[in-house]
């Protein structure tokens, strides 16, 4: 799977108001921000995330996602303080 159709797959299932992917095609990197995790605890923002990705995890499509999660107060937050949210570690 490439970038760009994993992009559109999370995207068209999730308003996303930032959505950056890295990765080799099997394995990636996503930060995703989203009004729609507004509430939820972490866990629940990451099953959201798999929830537009069907069977692709259990088909070995998109074999690893890791991800990062927020709400667009809390993306913003990170930006004020410095940090630079969208870096995987």
């Amino acid at each position: 799977m490439t970038e760009d159709e994993l992009k559109n797959l999370i995207a068209s299932s999730l308003a996303c108001t930032h959505l950056a992917l890295e990765g080799d095609g099997r394995h990636w990197f996503a930060t995703i921000v989203s009004s729609e995790f507004q509430g939820m605890r972490p866990i629940a923002r990451h099953q959201r995330v798999y929830k537009t990705l069907g069977t692709r995890m259990q088909t070995d499509e998109v074999h690893a996602l890791s991800m990062k999660t927020f709400t667009p107060q809390e993306w913003e937050q990170q930006s004020l303080e410095g940090r630079d949210p969208g870096v995987q570690g």
